[in-house]
């Protein structure tokens, strides 16, 4: 939902704050479907803040541009388990290019890298593991997209994946990223609910600047920090033909990239989150 910021020009970067896996969940009790991406509305709004200041204008044009993204793959494996087929990785690659088509974003496989490491297969959010998983494997610069992918089956049982976001790049280089289940890419054990690659998709988004569209419900007049997704009480689950959950104006964007719906009900990014996503990249990581 909603509040689309002023912005000016100018450079400043906000401390990164650490927070604990319970307080970074956002699951509600009808919603299959979890993202372990921070969540926190007081930290957002600090990010917003500092975003404010950072940005380059609208009358830049960044709104209009295109942006290639490399992508370094790392297949994180317990022995043989984990392990993803090349084939599989360029697959969804392709759902990557299809989702962000719309948006002028693009994406090349720069390379895939394939890691036995039983600790840092079971890792999560904020733990040592993936700590030491990132900082040893990350390659590229701000403008490189690393996908990690684990399993999180034994310690957080149904959770997807989760991403850092462009403003935390500067404070903390080597844990940006992306970290998915290696179920969820296409074809993947994760079954017909979120097995179509929607998952880096929806984190992706993340790591491009975007929020849930369901961030502060029906109450909250910044939601989202976009404004052409309206606002929603909750996560949408499943694959709802249509739902209307708070009194402003619009139906809920339960087809968005950014909700909790079914891989196969997802379908879109709005104009306005695009042009954020563009503005984000340009503002953090030089595209």
């Amino acid at each position: 939902m909603h509040f689309q910021p002023a912005f000016f020009l100018l450079a400043g970067i906000l401390p990164v704050l650490a927070v604990p896996w319970t307080t970074i969940r956002n699951v509600s009790s009808n919603s299959s479907r979890k993202c372990g991406t921070e969540d926190d509305p007081a930290i957002l709004a600090d990010y917003e803040r500092q975003f404010r200041i950072d940005s380059i204008p609208d009358e830049a044009g960044v709104e209009s541009s295109s942006a290639v993204i490399q992508v370094y793959f790392h297949v994180i494996t317990s022995g043989s388990e984990g392990n993803i087929a090349d084939t599989t990785i360029r697959k969804q690659i392709d759902v990557l290019n299809q989702d962000y088509q719309s948006a002028g974003l693009s994406f090349v496989l720069n390379n895939i890298m394939k890691i036995d490491n039983k600790n840092w297969y079971n890792g999560g959010p904020n733990t040592a593991q993936q700590a030491e998983m990132k900082k040893s494997l990350r390659k590229g610069g701000a403008a490189d997209l690393n996908v990690y992918t684990v399993d999180f089956a034994s310690n957080y049982p149904g959770l997807l994946g989760y991403s850092t976001f462009p403003i935390m790049y500067a404070n903390n280089m080597p844990d940006d990223g992306v970290v998915i289940s290696h179920t969820s890419l296409p074809g993947g054990s994760a079954g017909p609910a979120f097995n179509l690659g929607r998952t880096l998709t929806h984190e992706t988004g993340h790591w491009f600047g975007l929020y849930h569209t369901f961030q502060g419900g029906c109450g909250d007049p910044n939601g989202d920090y976009v404004s052409d997704t309206p606002s929603e009480a909750s996560p949408a689950a499943g694959c709802p033909g249509s739902r209307d959950t708070c009194p402003s104006a619009g139906m809920d964007p339960v087809h968005n990239f950014m909700d909790y719906s079914d891989d196969g009900c997802m379908n879109n990014f709005t104009p306005l989150q695009a042009e954020r996503m563009k503005m984000q990249i340009s503002a953090y990581r030089g595209l």
